[in-house]
């Protein structure tokens, strides 16, 4: 189904504010593309059982099948494109907006909501520029970042709606999404991070050159469907593998997260 084509304004203002946020967050050392859910926070604890109710209510009610298999469709085209909301686009012509709308609504956050302590502090301490990127919709991801009081530590949010383009929408771990995200913004690859708890995301996006930071202390210990989530190891395409924010903070610090950065710092700046 394809998207609302953007205006020339649009883009012009979209990227005099990028320009004002990378004066305003500085424009040396690296630049860190953060994943929200069981990322910042642990979603895996209230608000993604409450999604996933809702997503399969959704395709219940929309194309008149059992739950079972509703089910099966949610956790499948999760798995095949990387959001539910592209395989019902391509299989079955959903309304998009609607359904954004309609399985994103949150109770209370005060209520669900669960995150490091001082969350805010640890990313202050991160130095460099930072960009939310999420494949969830942008009033869900923006609740949430006002949630927990982190908003001001991002030049901007990049949710599934901006990952979109003329032709089609898109969502992590899709390739020409990066590749135009990382035109747009004026991200070189050798100083940007990608900082995520799915394994496949990283994957599958880690050849473009990019750090890859895989986070695993808000995953919980079986998905949906009972199985267990990979938490142990530490794959190839992962740079950094930690529990937390804070441990990410003091793994960089030291070693050779500390080393690859400073790198991107002296290739990003020859005079120093």
């Amino acid at each position: 189904m394809p998207v609302s084509p953007v205006s020339p304004s649009h883009v012009l203002s979209r990227r005099r504010r990028a320009n004002r946020a990378r004066s305003e967050h500085g424009g040396r050392g690296p630049v860190w593309l953060f994943d929200l859910d069981n990322t910042l926070h642990r979603a895996s604890h209230a608000i993604f059982p409450r999604i996933n109710r809702a997503m399969t209510a959704y395709i219940e009610e929309k194309l008149g099948v059992p739950r079972d298999e509703a089910n099966h469709l949610r956790f499948s085209y999760t798995q095949r494109y990387g959001a539910v909301l592209l395989g019902l686009i391509k299989h079955h012509a959903i309304d998009p907006h609607d359904f954004l709308a309609r399985v994103h609504e949150l109770p209370p956050l005060a209520e669900v909501l669960r995150a490091e302590r001082g969350l805010g502090r640890l990313l202050a301490g991160l130095p460099g520029r930072k960009i939310l990127l999420t494949n969830a919709p942008a009033s869900y991801a923006m609740a949430i970042v006002d949630a927990l009081g982190i908003r001001r530590h991002f030049e901007r949010c990049v949710s599934i709606e901006d990952m979109a383009d003329r032709r089609a929408w898109r969502a992590k771990p899709d390739a020409i999404m990066l590749r135009r995200l990382l035109v747009r913004e004026g991200l070189a690859p050798h100083r940007t991070w990608l900082v995520e708890d799915t394994r496949s995301h990283l994957k599958h996006l880690r050849h473009f050159g990019i750090g890859t930071v895989w986070i695993t202390g808000h995953l919980p210990t079986r998905n949906s469907h009972g199985d267990v989530m990979p938490r142990s190891g530490r794959p190839h395409y992962v740079d950094i593998k930690v529990q937390s924010l804070r441990e990410l903070r003091a793994r960089l610090a030291t070693g050779a997260g500390a080393r690859r950065i400073a790198r991107a710092a002296r290739q990003s700046n020859p005079y120093r």
